[in-house]
């Protein structure tokens, strides 16, 4: 009952255009191990290497920290192992390894609502 109330909601705020897009964070620190950065629809779990220089690249093709709380949107999860390929990549071959790990990316499950409220 309480996931139809809130597709309800949401299809209501859509409706009368409450939605607004959300403007491009501003540039940042680089994150802590375990946070979250996302561009679009795609987020990933930052992991331990991820390099200064690395950050800016990241940030250069739009890539922020995800602070947004609480945040219902879904996101195309990508793989750790990408993501430790990518901190690993020589520069000159991130691009190309960024773009097979977005490819790869994937909704999570959902949870059911037991499991939800169980958090």
């Amino acid at each position: 009952m309480a996931q139809l109330h809130q597709v309800l909601r949401d299809q209501l705020r859509s409706w009368l255009k409450i939605r607004q897009p959300r403007d491009m964070a501003p540039r940042g620190p680089k994150p802590r191990i375990g946070a979250v950065i996302f561009r679009g629809d795609v987020r990933m779990t930052v992991q331990a290497g991820l390099s200064d220089d690395l950050w800016q690249w990241l940030q250069d093709a739009d890539w922020r920290e995800l602070i947004f709380r609480p945040d219902r949107r879904r996101y195309r999860e990508v793989p750790p192992s990408m993501v430790t390929r990518l901190i690993d990549a020589i520069p000159e071959y991130r691009a190309r390894i960024l773009a097979i790990a977005v490819s790869r990316a994937a909704y999570r499950p959902e949870l059911r609502t037991g499991a939800r409220h169980a958090r």
